[in-house]
């Protein structure tokens, strides 16, 4: 087994992805979810994810050279739909939104939420596709390496999983007013995230 690419992939992939790094804005994107809900989130935003940069690592390259999209566009664009969400925790949208939803709308909005932007952009963004294309591209087609690299995908998403279960929990601890107080601070952290995304993206372009 080509262990020293194993290691390479998965410490790349944890970085990149940040399982830790992903709790604060999960716990604020599920803010007013039932502890099932939020448990619902995690397992199909993980599984979406995990969905996505696999396909990235198959035919990710090609797709993109076939579409003639660049990684700097995809990146603009992740970053312009991730500040529409910052600027709702921001402003108190999302929470005035979610305290009207009926419970049949429940299972729609979990599956809405769980696609964007928990999957994409936060855990299968534009550095984890970047990220994953690269690294099938160092397996050179060599079917046990591109195992390998799956395997790793399916464990760091695994490894989300997890983290944002154990996550769902803090919310109680932390109360009504500070999930309030986490929310708008967290929004502005996300707005941040989103332009530097941009910036990366409009940099990235231009030197092209």
């Amino acid at each position: 087994m080509p262990t020293g690419f194993l290691a390479s992939s998965f410490v790349t992939l944890v970085l990149v992805v940040d399982p830790l790094g992903l709790v604060p804005s999960f716990i604020s994107i599920t803010h007013g979810l039932p502890e099932r809900a939020r448990r619902d989130v995690a397992l199909r935003a993980a599984f979406i994810a995990a969905t996505i940069l696999v396909g990235s690592a198959l035919i990710g390259d090609w797709l993109l050279r076939t579409l003639g999209i660049s990684l700097p566009a995809f990146r603009i664009a992740g970053g312009l739909l991730l500040f529409s969400i910052a600027s709702e925790m921001v402003l108190g949208l999302r929470i005035e939104r979610q305290s009207r939803q009926a419970e049949e709308a429940l299972e729609e909005h979990v599956r809405n939420i769980a696609a964007f932007p928990l999957a994409i952009p936060l855990m299968a963004g534009p550095g984890a596709i970047t990220a994953t294309v690269l690294l099938a591209g160092r397996a050179n087609g060599a079917p046990a390496r591109i195992a390998i690299l799956l395997a790793v995908i399916a464990i760091v998403l695994a490894l989300c999983f997890v983290i944002f279960a154990l996550a769902a929990r803090i919310a109680g601890f932390i109360g009504a007013t500070g999930n309030v107080v986490l929310s708008r601070l967290l929004g502005v952290i996300l707005a941040a995230l989103a332009v530097q995304y941009i910036v990366d993206g409009v940099r990235a372009a231009i030197s092209g």
